[in-house]
């Protein structure tokens, strides 16, 4: 019985420290910023507040955008989210957000219909064949990179930049865990080129 039980406490020790380091993997390939020039840029969603204002989170995503985008490396900005569970479109406040510090509205695409990654990826997919692009750099939080490219590259878009904001939060620690096995079922799942 005492054998039986070191053997498992070797098996579950051995599984979380395997976890621990696909997850670490994980946020050390979405810490490694993949800048360069895309034909537009896609920032997914997150959080609005209930005030209506953009979650420090997503702030950070939306500062970095028009950082990139005032440093001339897209022309275009692909706003993507749903309707948060706090009753605003994410990609509307995105969107103003984004006008308001800099971003000409006419150049900024609205996707409220980003509710996951991969609706995020396959909207971009058609915006992109409508406005007859093909390049994309996709701005979101340093643990969700990988999955985002992930998505990106399964939907059929083949040349994918990416960027996360320089902005770490204690939700992170749990965050990138779920992070890990979001990239997980992704990589397991059937995405159909449309």
């Amino acid at each position: 019985m005492v054998r039986i039980n070191q053997r498992l406490i070797r098996v579950v020790f051995a599984a979380v420290a395997l976890f621990v380091l696909a997850t670490l993997v994980l946020c050390l390939a979405g810490l490694r910023d993949d800048i360069g020039k895309a034909d537009i840029a896609l920032v997914l969603g997150s959080k609005v507040e209930l005030s209506g204002k953009p979650s420090l989170r997503l702030q950070a995503r939306l500062d970095k955008t028009v950082e990139l985008y005032k440093a001339g490396w897209f022309p275009w900005v692909i706003v993507s989210g749903g309707l948060g569970k706090e009753g605003f479109d994410e990609a509307a406040v995105m969107r103003d957000y984004l006008a308001a510090h800099g971003v000409p509205s006419a150049h900024i695409l609205l996707d409220s219909e980003g509710n996951t990654t991969f609706d995020s990826a396959q909207n971009t997919l058609q915006l992109l064949r409508q406005k007859q692009l093909k390049s994309v750099l996709v701005i979101s939080q340093y643990f969700h990179i990988p999955r985002s490219r992930l998505a990106l590259e399964r939907t059929g878009i083949e040349e994918i930049h990416s960027a996360s904001p320089s902005y770490f939060e204690l939700r992170d620690l749990y965050s990138a865990p779920r992070e890990l096995i979001g990239y997980f079922s992704y990589a397991m799942r059937s995405f159909d080129k449309q």
